[in-house]
């Protein structure tokens, strides 16, 4: 790694605890939250997202409070630095994400120090790099979680149709009712993106929500209610 991508890694660990304040005072203003978060650091931790489709989606998180929290897909950090904020005091969260994953293509090691840094005071935060599809990561993701229920639930890894409704028929059992499934790229189908194939499949029976700025296009948030 050359040595302006060291010294921003390096900032990026320190300077965590200005963020960590900043986005303290905003838990009630998501914009304004999300704008601290992706223009941190020179947009180090900004995830792949359209921010007027994430901002009702924080709305849905803070209001839910959870708990436990289940990511499956991390990359830049963003987002599950976006969950740390608004999840209870002493939650636990769980990130998997799949080193050289096709989709967003995982984060390196060196990014590990910085993603624990995260978590508050009394929260318990596990980084798992790994193949959500294994069945020893969902074995793990169990124990992590002390077998309790997931509260919310944010599916952003594999993007085929096969990929993810093997994430879907793995992690939403763990989901409690009334808790929150979510999926990343649910506008259109694109490429080997096959989300929103999958999301029209599923949507029908189960209630649900959409935040979509461009639809037909790229990104576009859906939400289970469980």
């Amino acid at each position: 790694m050359g040595l302006s991508r060291t010294l921003l890694y390096v900032k990026a660990y320190r300077n965590l605890p200005d963020l960590d304040r900043r986005t303290a005072a905003l838990a009630g203003r998501p914009r304004d939250m999300i704008a601290e978060t992706f223009q941190y650091c020179d947009t180090f931790l900004s995830p792949i997202q359209e921010i007027s489709e994430l901002v009702p989606l924080l709305e849905e998180v803070k209001a839910l409070q959870p708990q436990t929290v289940l990511e499956i897909g991390t990359h830049r950090g963003g987002t599950l630095y976006l969950w740390t904020r608004l999840a209870q005091p002493d939650a636990t969260l769980v990130s998997i994400d799949l080193p050289g994953g096709k989709f967003g293509g995982g984060y390196s090691a060196f990014r590990i120090p910085i993603y624990r840094r995260f978590a508050r005071d009394r929260q318990q935060l596990h980084l798992l790099r790994a193949d959500s599809h294994a069945p020893a990561t969902l074995a793990e993701t169990r124990r992590l979680f002390s077998n309790r229920p997931i509260d919310f639930l944010f599916i952003d890894g594999d993007h085929t149709f096969d990929g993810v409704q093997q994430d879907w028929q793995m992690y939403s059992p763990l989901v409690r009712p009334g808790g929150l499934i979510v999926f990343h790229d649910i506008a259109g189908d694109y490429a080997d993106t096959h989300v929103k194939s999958f999301w029209d499949s599923l949507k029908p029976n189960h209630t649900h929500r959409e935040y979509i700025a461009n639809p037909g296009g790229k990104f576009g948030i859906g939400v289970i209610q469980k």
